[in-house]
């Protein structure tokens, strides 16, 4: 009866999210080139496809679409209204959501540390409802930023994956509902004190930049007012999000293989609800090879994307390099794993490593080199 139940909402689900493609194809066509149409018919597909294989992920979808029709509607066309609208103004204006996101991902931190100190069933779940909660306030200011823009003027409008802010915005909603499909998967709340403080370091950053006006909804440059942005960043970004939560799992693997080591365990009794350090390891594993796979068609997009704008595939600008760099420390990772059988601490330091690597290649490289993609910097 239960199956039957959760087969006929994933149906209700999967039609919404039809109808729903089917409205704005009807009612933007107009607005789209070619390449933009084609995004819209894949998008319901791929929600589908991620809602049967993560279920919550079908009631994070339509809550957060939910929110932000009422917040679209709540504008009537006016921007002036996001500081006059009650609802707007507290609560889903896009600044305000993503700030909603922020305290939701700090409290479900502190949830997830004071459930692996007390062993509680109960506080796990509630660390699980509050990043839930930060997914769908996260997503709603997206969209609504998506809207505000547009607002602003239509030729300001675009996708809000444009510049640094928007792109660690992005990068917490990636990492949040990658950590909340692999906790429902394997259940592992426990894992959730070490993935959390990756993602608040980043809203940390966020909202340190925030106060510096990095908020505020500018226009695009021209070198990235192409159709090739909404789907090259979305799939770095998947790669930036998994190998992330991969260096946090590696830490908590460390840890619980030693202590699995270690003889004196009576000191140490809260690294017992962490899960075997063979499970840790396979989820590490997964996620890697997801990552690699997105960032893997993030730099064939790219190259795609240089050819268009530059004239060429590959310039060996800076950040280009350092792309190249992360995917040949990864493909050597996963070949060191599946070809030579390699396994425990040697591989957790890597993906520990890996991280530093990764963070240069998005970062660093826009604060201390200079290149062509310049228009990342702080």
């Amino acid at each position: 009866m239960k199956l039957k139940k959760s087969n006929l909402l994933f149906n209700i689900y999967s039609l919404i999210m039809l109808a729903l493609a089917m409205f704005i194809f009807l009612k933007f066509s107009t607005y789209m080139d070619i390449y933009e149409k084609s995004i819209l018919i894949c998008a319901p597909c791929v929600l589908i496809y991620l809602g049967y294989i993560f279920r919550p992920f079908a009631v994070l979808t339509c809550i957060t679409f939910l929110l932000s029709i009422i917040a679209v509607n709540s504008y009537n066309n006016d921007l002036s209204l996001a500081h006059k609208s009650f609802l707007l103004k507290y609560f889903l204006a896009s600044q305000t959501a993503i700030m909603w996101m922020t305290f939701f991902i700090f409290s479900s931190m502190l949830c997830y540390w004071i459930g692996i100190w007390k062993s509680s069933n109960f506080i796990y779940k509630c660390a699980n409802k509050f990043l839930n909660i930060a997914v769908i306030m996260g997503a709603v200011g997206m969209l609504v930023r998506w809207f505000e823009s547009y607002l602003i003027n239509i030729d300001v409008g675009h996708i809000p994956i444009s510049n640094l802010y928007e792109v660690f915005v992005l990068f917490c909603l990636i990492t949040m509902l990658i950590y909340l499909y692999y906790e429902y998967t394997y259940k592992t709340p426990s894992l959730g004190a070490f993935t959390l403080p990756i993602i608040a370091g980043a809203n940390a950053f966020l909202v340190w930049y925030a106060m510096q006006g990095a908020h505020e909804i500018q226009p695009l440059v021209p070198a990235l007012q192409s159709w090739w942005m909404k789907i090259h960043v979305p799939a770095n970004f998947i790669g930036y999000g998994t190998f992330a939560i991969a260096a946090m799992l590696a830490v908590a693997y460390l840890i619980r293989h030693r202590y699995e080591n270690n003889v004196n365990k009576s000191k140490l009794t809260w690294i017992e609800k962490l899960p075997p350090s063979n499970v840790i390891d396979d989820i590490m594993y997964k996620a890697i090879s997801l990552g690699f796979a997105f960032f893997t068609l993030a730099t064939i997009l790219g190259a795609l994307w240089a050819a268009q704008a530059w004239g060429g595939y590959w310039s060996w600008d800076p950040k280009e390099v350092w792309a190249l760099i992360v995917w040949l420390n990864y493909a050597a990772w996963l070949h060191m794993r599946l070809i030579s059988g390699w396994r425990g601490n040697i591989l957790a330091w890597w993906a520990i490593i890996g991280l530093f690597v990764t963070t240069f290649a998005f970062m660093g490289v826009n604060l201390f080199l200079s290149g062509l993609h310049s228009y990342g910097t702080l």
